[in-house]
């Protein structure tokens, strides 16, 4: 049956996963601007234990973290030797997590184990988000000329990885695709 031929084939999964996660997408994109970005608490959260997370890493590491600059508390990181990093909204990571989050929901798949994988799945975007952070303070320190290449490419090819990795591990693993009704 076409897709759009005047009726919607709601028993179809492929159907029901593009409208629920269109759906999902659409829904956060407007809690997101309309509400959670102007308030800025999530935001200011989540950035905060970024930045806590990459702390324990670089120190860890044996890095010693260079102190806060006293214009925007928290936003702030960088280790001696390099200079700070600015992590803005747009790095955060939260617009990854809702892609992840609706991808599951829409994907036809037990909810007991939605309940586990989509936490799991925000927990380890997080950390590797955390990560990326701790290896770009480390390429400021020792390399500055490669911050925008790793920035803008080689993270998003890391990050963005892994989360595809996880809808294939769903897909394959739990996902229950019985293929066209009709």
């Amino acid at each position: 049956m076409p897709l759009f031929s005047g009726s919607l084939n709601w028993r179809d999964p492929l159907v029901r996963f593009v409208v629920v996660g269109a759906g999902l997408w659409l829904a956060w994109l407007a809690a997101y601007h309309l509400a959670l970005h102007p308030w800025g608490g999530l935001d200011r959260a989540v950035i905060n234990n970024l930045v806590g997370i990459a702390t324990v890493v670089l120190e860890g590491l044996g890095y010693e973290m260079l102190p806060e600059p006293r214009i925007d508390l928290e936003r702030y990181i960088g280790v001696q030797g390099g200079s700070h990093l600015w992590i803005g909204d747009a790095c955060n990571g939260i617009p990854l997590f809702a892609v992840f989050v609706a991808f599951i929901i829409a994907f036809p798949g037990p909810w007991k184990h939605k309940a586990w994988f989509i936490p799991a799945g925000i927990a380890l975007i997080h950390l590797l988000n955390a990560l990326r952070v701790a290896v770009l303070c480390v390429v400021v320190t020792h390399g500055i000329g490669w911050l925008e290449f790793n920035h803008d490419y080689t993270f998003y090819v890391v990050v963005y990885g892994a989360v595809f990795g996880l809808w294939y591990l769903w897909v394959m693993r739990f996902g229950k695709w019985s293929g066209r009704s009709s």
